[in-house]
């Protein structure tokens, strides 16, 4: 998920922790409420109020009781997801993200959908 979604419905990570529940929330963070932020440069050609600050992801699982992890590139990911599935808390991974190719692409699919 997002880190703007995953940060909506933090509470969970306490229910999970609570019941001892070993889920895993893979959380792509980028500070930015991206989908937000695309459909309006899409629509407005501007964005607004879609930027934020993040906590620390993996002190912010570490209060809850959960694991925290974060991903310092891409050859990292797969271990991480084996540790924090094979581990027996609910854990929390922080995945930094670069949508900013996403506009891009949208312009250009669009162009070919609907030339203007």
């Amino acid at each position: 998920m997002g880190d703007g979604g995953f940060l909506m419905n933090l509470q969970e990570l306490e229910t999970a922790v609570r019941y001892n529940i070993p889920a895993v929330a893979l959380v792509f963070t980028d500070k930015t409420l991206s989908l937000i932020e695309l459909k309006q440069m899409l629509h407005f050609n501007r964005s607004t109020q879609v930027n934020f600050n993040n906590p620390d992801f993996i002190k912010l699982a570490e209060s809850f009781g959960a694991v925290g992890y974060r991903v310092g590139g891409a050859d990292e990911l797969k271990p991480i997801l084996e540790d924090a599935f094979a581990s027996s808390k609910p854990a929390v991974i922080d995945c930094p993200v670069d949508y900013s190719e996403n506009m891009r692409l949208m312009e250009k699919l669009g162009s070919l959908i609907l030339p203007v």
